[in-house]
């Protein structure tokens, strides 16, 4: 919106407004509308929760470390979801449809996890888990032949939309030609289920969203930059530049809703934050071409999924358990670990996932 009221509409009556081109500028703002609408509508929505008594029920098998938090807000997604929607419009540019399908993949996702939030309030349990799993993968093939069909290629007339990035290798670019549906379609459904088994401690998830996020801000802005790509010998893809934007004011929105997050917490996200943080990071690193990158630095993220698949497998298969409990997190838990000792190992980690990533840009 302030790209075309200013930029468009009055840089010809007040020529410093030309600033507002630079996507530099705007993603560092929307960095700060995000964070700001965060801290300032918590308060207010948090209250609003506690007096319509949405509450987080905590499951059975958890109780014993988790009791203590039965009762508290959750359903907090809507805030982050809110903080993001309105920085991203306000300050991206509306006529790139890459914007427009991430808009679409976090309110689609979101709206899956809204369901999920209140059918357990209303029924004392979440919609079915394949119910859960058909309608992600609808809107994860959405964004995926949209990818297919319909997104550009890069710039350098050789790499098509449909190919496979590797990190660390510039040459290795497969064309998966009709499999990148399927390929997409499961990074993105991934990646929302994976930030959701996540989220089970006091910022925890939401903390490793804001580095990722961070990264993909950064992946997003070189992508889109002629001169950075070729000196990078990664691919250009000129569009992907309105999703640093989008990626800033997902940085912004985490940081704002981690204020009420931290422990002990004010309020949680819920499968509305969860589902729709995952699903939106999933679709951003389809549309840049990063999407083996998300497995670098979304390493803790990764982690929590393998743990629950190694339980799973253990269980059925020797009826012996690998972890305490799965995820992972809860692990530590019940080896002793305080929560907070538990969630700032995480972020460190997650912080040095971050720099792998980036690293990966040169050492190609």
């Amino acid at each position: 919106m302030f790209y075309y009221l200013f930029f468009e509409k009055l840089r010809q009556f007040f020529s410093p407004f030309n600033v507002f081109k630079y996507i530099t500028l705007r993603a560092a703002y929307a960095t700060i509308t995000a964070l700001l609408i965060c801290l300032v509508l918590g308060p207010f929505m948090i209250r609003k929760l506690r007096h319509m008594k949405i509450g987080e029920n905590i499951q059975k098998e958890i109780q014993d470390t988790h009791n203590h938090k039965a009762g508290t807000p959750t359903m907090g997604g809507l805030l982050i979801l809110a903080s993001l929607l309105v920085s991203t419009l306000l300050w991206a540019r509306l006529d790139n449809l890459l914007v427009s399908v991430v808009l679409f993949s976090a309110i689609w996702f979101g709206g899956i996890g809204f369901l999920d939030d209140y059918t357990k309030l209303v029924r004392g349990k979440g919609i079915k888990g394949w119910y859960k799993l058909i309608a992600q993968a609808v809107g994860a093939f959405v964004v995926a032949y949209y990818m297919y069909a319909f997104a550009s290629s890069s710039t350098d007339g050789v790499t098509p939309n449909t190919a496979l990035c590797f990190p660390f290798f510039k040459n290795i670019r497969p064309d998966l030609h009709w499999l990148f549906i399927p390929f997409a379609m499961m990074v993105i459904v991934g990646a929302s289920n994976a930030v959701n088994l996540t989220d089970g401690l006091d910022g925890l998830a939401i903390g490793c969203v804001l580095f990722v996020a961070a990264t993909y801000t950064v992946l997003s802005y070189v992508t889109s930059h002629y001169a950075v790509s070729a000196y990078l010998n990664i691919v250009h893809l000129p569009q992907t530049g309105e999703l640093a934007v989008f990626c800033a004011a997902l940085t912004g929105a985490s940081l704002g809703f981690l204020w009420y997050n931290a422990h002990p917490a004010q309020v949680f996200m819920g499968d509305t934050g969860a589902l729709a943080l995952g699903g939106v990071l999933g679709t951003v690193a389809v549309f840049t071409k990063n999407e083996i990158l998300l497995i670098i630095v979304g390493g803790v993220f990764v982690a929590e999924v393998v743990s629950v698949i190694m339980q799973v497998s253990s269980f059925k298969t020797r009826g012996k358990r690998v972890f305490k409990r799965s995820p992972l997190h809860y692990h530590f838990i019940l080896s002793g670990w305080s929560e907070s000792k538990i969630v700032i190992r995480f972020w460190i980690v997650a912080a040095i996932l971050l720099l792998a990533a980036l690293s990966t840009l040169k050492l190609r």
